[in-house]
């Protein structure tokens, strides 16, 4: 059983269209596992061999086609794999495994949370509703039995809930990802069930920290007008095991990127 753990979350922004980043990042991170969101596959043609050519031979994935879709793998075996449904959507957003280490295994969710359309009203852009129930559906579950256990999220979460999580508080206030609604309902969650937000434990609160850049930008880095929309959490019984996470903002220049760049997480007892 591993006493070390990486564990790599990624919006991938479909999977077949960037497998050769997605291929670099394996090569020079090599993570234990690597969690990707936004696959657009549907289960039938993520590309398995790829995978297992670089050593990921344990795969968990729950596909649609052109839309959603999330994916686990990794170099250790995956057990108990778990598929949740939320809102009743039948949208493809999340995959469980339990993942071993030290002495036991963690349970690890991996989330693609709904991006919520552009108003931030949920009487006139259901987007945006169906965003809230989401997030009111990870409350009720997401605590009690589920933190009492050593336990890991991830993912992207759509959501940037600090101020120094966007390139301007003042002008995303009224942005979704960064609305009052949305980054109290998400602490909720959080709370609720004693998360611990791992990026933050090694990133000062007041210090910028951003997963994604939108396209739109000529030039991302030099306009740096980012959000941290991708997140790691970790339950209670792993609070001493989390000893770094950082992001591979190196990635977001990689030939044919995605808009969202890797979180890397080190876990060791």
């Amino acid at each position: 059983m591993p006493k070390r753990l990486t564990i790599v979350t990624w919006n991938i922004n479909s999977v077949r269209l960037r497998m050769p980043i997605v291929e670099k990042l394996l090569a020079e991170v090599k993570p234990d596992v690597l969690c990707l969101q936004e696959t657009k596959c549907p289960d039938a043609n993520f590309p398995e061999g790829a995978f297992r050519k670089a050593g990921y031979e344990h795969i968990a994935i729950n596909g649609q086609k052109g839309y959603h879709g999330v994916a686990t793998v990794s170099r250790l075996p995956l057990e108990n794999i778990e598929r949740r449904e939320f809102c009743a959507m039948g949208d493809s957003r999340h995959i469980a495994v339990d993942v071993p280490f030290n002495g036991s295994a963690l349970r690890l969710h991996n989330f693609y949370v709904p991006a919520g359309g552009d108003e931030p009203n949920r009487e006139i852009n259901p987007k945006f509703g169906h965003k809230l129930d989401f997030f009111a559906e990870m409350k009720d579950w997401l605590k009690g039995e589920e933190t009492a256990r050593p336990a890991v999220l991830v993912g992207d979460l759509n959501v940037a809930p600090y101020e120094a999580d966007v390139w301007s508080h003042k002008a995303l206030l009224k942005v979704v990802s960064h609305t009052p609604v949305e980054t109290d309902l998400f602490e909720n969650v959080r709370e609720s069930g004693g998360w611990i937000d791992a990026m933050r434990r090694f990133t000062p609160m007041e210090e910028k920290l951003y997963t994604w850049w939108s396209y739109r930008a000529k030039d991302w880095s030099a306009a740096d007008k980012g959000r941290r929309l991708d997140h790691v959490w970790v339950s209670p019984p792993l609070s001493d095991a989390i000893k770094g996470a950082q992001v591979l903002r190196d990635a977001r220049g990689w030939e044919k990127p995605s808009d969202h760049a890797p979180v890397i997480a080190e876990f060791s007892v």
